[in-house]
């Protein structure tokens, strides 16, 4: 009963994704981003980069490193400017948990 109980934990976690960011509220968030990255995470500009599906530690490091200058694009330096750790958890968890 044990082992069964276990295998079922496991099969649920591994069906539905956690986030340390709220999914439903970056989405919220997201009109900025959907400009260029389109409304799905999926841009029609081809120099813009799809977000839908990324992982989530990917898209908040690179959030992060363009508000702290690590990254260097004028556009995206001055869509990051206001965000707070928050958001940039919440943006990375709702394109995370896109197709």
């Amino acid at each position: 009963m044990k082992k069964l109980t276990l295998a079922l934990s496991a099969t649920v976690m591994m069906a539905s994704p956690v986030f340390a960011g709220d999914a439903a509220a970056g989405k919220g968030k997201s009109m900025m981003c959907s400009a260029c990255h389109g409304v799905a995470g999926i841009s029609a500009v081809p120099i813009y980069p799809n977000l839908a599906g990324q992982k989530e530690a990917y898209l908040t490091k690179q959030l992060k490193d363009f508000k702290a200058g690590k990254r260097n694009d004028p556009t995206m330096k001055g869509m990051v400017a206001s965000l707070s750790e928050t958001d940039m958890a919440d943006l990375a968890a709702y394109y995370a948990s896109l197709k």
